[in-house]
């Protein structure tokens, strides 16, 4: 038999290779690495968080309700951050949706007076319209008691958060969470204690555990205020620490507890809650953390 020629040779050399570059591809063996960018690509999961949700339902407190913002002692959601209709705030439901959207799919469910136990009924209820989108604000209440002694316990207002969020989870497991913080009650107290108006609708019962003699600044009096804030301080950690466990929950990183609330943002008729303009600043810094790329520290 012929030797075969160094040219012949050299051509099935090639068709060799050619054919186990074909086998490999087919078996997966002895093939070559995919470039770093393609591999980087195909292994980087679809991102959980939907930045532009078309469905919202609010839970929470009289902040959430608009509560004394248009008339004294008295709701008025239409202002409210997250789902009113008043172009003056522009909602956080009307920055998403629009204003038709807005008004077709976002619900209020927040109650004035609410306090975190009340939570999970509030929650059951959003749930029920299986949103895409639910806004909490929730825990002044379990610091603004009767008394300093009365206020929740850390360990209580964990739990109910906890089965609030079971409860969503539950019934509409995809829904996205947004967590606001609890606002600084101890600056709302120097704010408003310099109006006389405010300070006497305070004394209808409005937080006394932090705002009942307003004016006095005996050292038992600051160390009052100062275990109410410190609750606050504590509230705000345990939401920041339970929603960091869900994928689909986004903490305001402590927004609102920092937000500067002055004169111009609170109740002219009790100088506490959120006027319309401080509704306003809620809703703006409720949009830039659902929009933003990631998520606050």
């Amino acid at each position: 038999m012929r030797k075969p020629s160094s040219r012949t040779r050299a051509a099935l050399s090639l068709v060799a290779a050619a054919l186990l570059g074909v086998a490999g591809c087919d078996t997966g063996a002895g093939s070559a690495p995919a470039p770093e960018g393609t591999k980087a690509r195909a292994a980087r999961p679809a991102p959980v968080w939907n930045r532009s949700p078309d469905s919202i339902a609010a839970v929470g407190d009289s902040i959430t309700r608009g509560f004394d913002a248009c008339t004294v002692l008295s709701d008025c959601p239409e202002v409210s951050w997250a789902t009113g209709s008043d172009s003056a705030v522009d909602s956080l439901a009307v920055r998403l949706l629009g204003v038709t959207g807005a008004a077709e799919r976002s619900w209020n469910y927040a109650v004035t007076g609410a306090r975190m136990a009340d939570l999970p009924e509030q929650m059951a209820q959003a749930a029920a319209r299986a949103p895409q989108l639910v806004t909490v604000m929730v825990g002044a209440n379990d610091a603004c008691r009767s008394s300093a002694r009365a206020m929740t316990s850390v360990a209580g207002f964990r739990a109910d958060f906890e089965e609030a969020l079971r409860t969503l989870r539950a019934e509409s497991p995809k829904t996205q969470v947004y967590v606001a913080s609890v606002p600084n009650l101890k600056r709302l107290w120097s704010e408003g204690r310099t109006n006389p108006l405010g300070k006497e609708v305070w004394k209808l019962g409005i937080c006394p555990s932090m705002l009942s003699d307003a004016d006095d600044l005996t050292s038992a009096a600051m160390l009052r205020r100062d275990r109410v804030q410190q609750r606050v301080v504590q509230y705000n950690e345990v939401l920041k620490e339970v929603c960091a466990k869900d994928s689909r929950c986004r903490f305001d990183g402590g927004a609102v507890y920092d937000y500067r609330f002055g004169t111009d943002q609170l109740s002219r008729w009790d100088w506490f809650h959120p006027s319309k303009d401080g509704q306003a600043r809620l809703a703006a810094i409720a949009y830039r953390t659902i929009t933003a790329a990631n998520p606050v520290g």
